[in-house]
């Protein structure tokens, strides 16, 4: 056979929709950030008590500092990426399309929303 055949429910894409990605992409960024934050936190925990003798106390301040940032950076990408996906979802909803004006317009929403409460 030259082409693939695939037994799809009636009425169903052979591509998946923005709102299907969506939950790739949301579950994506917080995986991510998740361990972003938590090298990241290492990387701080263990420049923060460089001069701590290695035992309980400074064992405990590195973990708390890796927990910390993880969920941090976790909580942060995973918002943006529920923001853009929100945005990407209801315009293309509202368009009718699916082309790259949708990507570059939810984008730039999210930008302009998660820096609003910030200055110009």
């Amino acid at each position: 056979q030259d082409t693939d055949e695939f037994i799809l429910p009636t009425g169903a894409n052979k591509t998946r929709g923005r709102f299907e990605l969506a939950f790739f992409t949301i579950g994506g960024c917080c995986m991510t950030g998740a361990a972003f934050g938590a090298l990241n936190g290492l990387r701080l925990g263990l420049k923060e008590t460089q001069n701590m003798a290695w035992s309980k106390p400074r064992n405990v301040q590195i973990l708390n500092m890796v927990t910390r940032q993880g969920a941090l950076w976790a909580n942060t990408l995973g918002s943006l990426a529920l923001l853009y996906s929100a945005f990407g979802v209801v315009i293309e909803k509202t368009r009718g399309a699916e082309d790259d004006l949708n990507t570059i317009a939810a984008g730039t929403m999210t930008g302009m929303l998660y820096k609003s409460t910030g200055s110009v």
